[in-house]
């Protein structure tokens, strides 16, 4: 079970990748038992110095490395709160949370992994956990010819590219990829957003495939309590009652077949 409270995670490397986009590599005690219960598609909640900034930013998780004990997180820089992560250095201490949520269920067979923006990071650890590069491919959207953490997909998967302005791989987006190379999965797995995940979802259910899709939301508590990141889905939620999801709680990987996007 995840430890909800508070352990301070140091910097132990940070760099700008692209643009608006950071690496942060964030190492904990041994005892934090943050890194050791993480799972590829769930996330951390990082707390501002600032003490106007009361609410935390869920990152997702990019990397979990056991042997070092250290977490990475592959940022964007959008509001006042990444922007002052993005000014720590190797040694800064930030208050984390997590790991939070639920992540993704890894299956066997052949499996396609869909990336979209900033929804490409966690797809890189559920890469590496899958292990079977004969049986995994990737496909990553983007705007441009930016393609950030494209290489580092290479060793673990088949790496296919859409950029909505054809500079690379296939012109359109990431179902165009899928098409145009003629891939075919026992199982989708997808982050990113949610025009993205309603094409996915449409796409498994005419092929008749499982999807798992991790859903991006803005979220408050991170931990079910506020209600402030939900979904409408089939069930009626314990907690709410109503026809909804709580992403920071019940996701944010859900079965594509559960939600309504």
């Amino acid at each position: 079970m995840a430890d909800k409270k508070k352990t301070m995670a140091v910097i132990r490397s940070q760099e700008n990748i692209t643009k608006d986009i950071f690496s942060m590599w964030l190492e904990f005690e041994a005892n934090a038992n943050v890194v050791n219960s993480a799972v590829p598609g769930q996330f951390i909640s990082m707390y501002s110095a600032d003490g106007s900034r009361l609410l935390p930013r869920p990152i997702s998780i990019c990397e979990i490395d056991k042997a070092a004990n250290c977490l990475r997180v592959v940022y964007r820089v959008v509001g006042k709160g990444t922007d002052e992560f993005s000014k720590m250095v190797k040694g800064d201490k930030i208050p984390v949370v997590g790991p939070l949520g639920n992540g993704f269920t890894l299956k066997g067979g052949k499996a396609v992994l869909i990336g979209g923006g900033i929804g490409i990071p966690p797809m890189l650890e559920l890469a590496k956990s899958l292990n079977s590069k004969e049986n995994v491919s990737v496909v990553l959207g983007y705007r441009d010819n930016d393609l950030f953490l494209k290489d580092e997909f290479e060793p673990y998967a088949n790496v296919y590219v859409s950029t909505e302005d054809g500079s690379v791989g296939t012109k359109g987006n990431v179902i165009d990829a899928i098409k145009e190379n003629g891939l075919d999965a026992d199982v989708l797995y997808s982050c990113g957003p949610i025009p993205m995940l309603r094409g996915v979802k449409a796409y498994a259910k005419e092929k008749g495939i499982e999807a798992q899709i991790s859903m991006e939301e803005k979220m408050a508590c991170g931990i079910g309590a506020c209600l402030g990141c939900v979904c409408k889905s089939k069930d009626i939620d314990e907690h709410s009652k109503v026809h909804n999801k709580r992403i920071c709680k019940d996701g944010p990987v859900f079965n594509a077949e559960d939600i309504e996007i």
